[in-house]
């Protein structure tokens, strides 16, 4: 005998049910559905068509069984979600570049290539957000599932400060002041010298960076301190503004970048005389020898690291205000 649609509908829905729950859902079901169909062809349509139509209106049977099982049907709900996402954002901001920053300084202090140091950062940081995404996901889903209480409870006190997106006054005094004291070190860093050696201080930079390339890093200075005037007048960030931020920040990375791979950035008595002090091996006439010793290159690629972690924090904060401060204006 073959069953009706809705004895197939009813089975469909209260076979993923609890056994002790099944019949009273299904005589609810069925006179449910009787009422609805009697109603149906007392308008005028046929007993198959009303029946058709009514189970129509019901829906998907598991989504019926369901709601009659109190059992979610999304993998995250409103009660997770908002946690979930700040934390996932949280952690992709911090440990995937934690993580492509330690293989990439690693693999550089061991001598590896750039192509070679390129691909493995690549391939780390995939793969560390893959494993982040699906694992801080899974935790949820399960804390979804089994109903647990994350003790996090919302109140007043976790409403964020008002953000600032333009430089108010005390921002644009420290970016001034910051400037001018590096340009003051760099004058007396060549008139005087900074690293004591008992006699004459050394200059740390190189003497024969005067005076195109020392010019160069005045020029850059000097810009610096007139885009932090300009953002103060402004009040805001724009995406002109970032893409100036990031046009300074760039250069002055390609300054010390060049320079410190050319070997031409800092001083060679001065690494003459850290490297006849500290015993590496070498002369203390040597300069070239010196430079390209073991220690030197871990020193120049710790320099050139850090030198390319601020400038990339600078850009991507200078776009992250842009934008914030965009959005604002279109609301």
């Amino acid at each position: 005998m073959t069953a009706t649609l809705t004895e197939r509908y009813i089975s469909a829905t209260i076979r993923s049910l609890a056994p002790e729950t099944q019949n009273d859902v299904r005589a609810e079901l069925e006179a449910s559905i009787a009422d609805a169909v009697e109603a149906r062809v007392e308008q005028g349509e046929t007993p198959a068509d009303a029946e058709r139509a009514v189970l129509t209106e019901l829906g998907d049977p598991g989504i019926l069984a369901a709601g009659y099982a109190d059992r979610p049907l999304h993998l995250i709900g409103p009660k997770y979600y908002l946690t979930w996402w700040r934390l996932l954002k949280l952690l992709l901001w911090i440990v995937p570049v934690c993580a492509v920053g330690g293989v990439t300084l690693g693999l550089l202090l061991s001598g590896a290539g750039v192509g070679e140091t390129i691909g493995q950062a690549v391939s780390v940081g995939m793969q560390v957000i893959v494993h982040l995404t699906f694992w801080t996901t899974l935790v949820f889903v399960v804390l979804e599932r089994t109903g647990a209480d994350t003790g996090m409870k919302w109140d007043v006190d976790q409403l964020p400060e008002v953000q600032q997106d333009g430089a108010g006054r005390s921002e644009l005094i420290a970016s001034l002041v910051f400037l001018g004291i590096a340009a003051i070190a760099v004058v007396w860093d060549s008139l005087r010298g900074f690293f004591p050696t008992g006699g004459a201080p050394i200059p740390i930079l190189n003497p024969q960076l005067w005076p195109w390339w020392i010019g160069a890093l005045f020029a850059l200075i000097v810009l610096e301190a007139v885009f932090a005037i300009v953002l103060f007048r402004r009040r805001r960030w724009t995406t002109t503004l970032a893409v100036l931020n990031t046009v300074l920040a760039l250069a002055f990375a390609a300054w010390v970048l060049v320079l410190l791979l050319r070997g031409e950035l800092v001083n060679p008595e001065f690494l003459a005389f850290v490297a006849d002090a500290g015993g590496d091996g070498f002369a203390a006439g040597d300069a070239g020898a010196a430079e390209n010793g073991g220690i030197f290159r871990i020193l120049a690629v710790l320099l050139g690291f850090g030198v390319g972690a601020g400038v990339v924090w600078d850009i991507v904060d200078g776009w992250r205000r842009a934008g914030r401060a965009n959005r604002a204006v279109r609301v």
